[in-house]
């Protein structure tokens, strides 16, 4: 079997690969620099609980980057349809917060349409809407 790496070449392609790639991004920055990640989301881990940091690394991170790099070496249509429904539900999980956590700050409202981007992008790949 011959391996061959799967180079986008139509504008829906490049949307969905451009999402994915930003998620390769975020992943790699949540497994090499976690502190760099905590601040920028707002997070702070609790004093002797190194495994806070742990969870960064090893879930958060092992779910971006291998959703992200699947797709990316792959390049199926199925695989970014999962793509982008994982960033939709992640947009919902932030809007159910919003409403229910007293979350509704600037920095909510900016990440849900970040996450939006990030999840209409692979969606109308997969689903056809943009050739």
């Amino acid at each position: 079997m011959e391996f061959a790496f799967p180079w986008p070449f139509t504008q829906g392609e490049w949307l969905a690969w451009s999402s994915a790639a930003v998620t390769v991004l975020l992943g790699l920055i949540l497994l090499f620099a976690p502190a760099v990640s905590f601040r920028l989301l707002r997070l702070r881990p609790a004093e002797n609980h190194p495994e806070a940091v742990a969870e960064a690394r090893a879930r958060m991170a092992g779910f971006y980057l291998g959703l992200g790099l699947c797709c990316i070496l792959l390049a199926q249509p199925l695989l970014y349809m999962a793509l982008g429904f994982s960033w939709l539900l992640t947009a919902f999980g932030r809007i159910v917060s919003m409403l229910s956590d007293r979350g509704n700050t600037l920095f909510n409202w900016i990440s849900v349409a970040v996450e939006l981007v990030l999840a209409l992008l692979p969606l109308a790949f997969a689903f056809g809407l943009v050739p």
